[in-house]
């Protein structure tokens, strides 16, 4: 009976519509280099662009219910995207970097690519200080 139950719970998460969609990219930031650009899409673009891989497992419920969040909310703090509506600060960009805050623990145990050595987290900083500095955020 609980088996049954919870099956059914099981099978109508999966109905429950979740966004998953990448709108298209309006305005991408001017990167001080391709190293930058391809250390930050291997470390944030999925989190932080509208260039989102969503992995099989971002289909499934209730787990495809927090990736959606997680990149919901990542876009709105950041998105490489959309740096025309982006407002960000890179003191904050670099605090959470720096910290170990991002990637997000959990995003790493599925996407090792994205846990970058000390030297490429180096490079990465000095490469986002640049392109901040050369193409600052749009919206004051």
């Amino acid at each position: 009976m609980l088996t049954g139950i919870l099956l059914s719970l099981f099978v109508g998460f999966q109905l429950i519509p979740v966004s998953r969609e990448n709108p298209p990219v309006t305005l991408e930031v001017r990167w001080d280099s391709p190293q930058t650009r391809e250390l930050a899409k291997r470390a944030c673009f999925d989190c932080h662009s509208n260039e989102t891989v969503w992995p099989w497992y971002a289909y499934i419920a209730p787990v495809s219910f927090g990736i959606s969040n997680h990149v919901m909310e990542g876009r709105e703090k950041l998105n490489f995207s959309e740096w025309d509506k982006t407002n960000c600060d890179f003191r904050e960009v670099e605090e959470t970097i720096t910290e170990g805050e991002m990637p997000l623990w959990n995003y790493l145990l599925m996407h090792p690519e994205a846990n970058l050595t000390a030297t490429e987290k180096e490079q990465l900083l000095s490469g986002l200080r640049a392109t901040f500095q050369q193409d600052p955020p749009r919206i004051p």
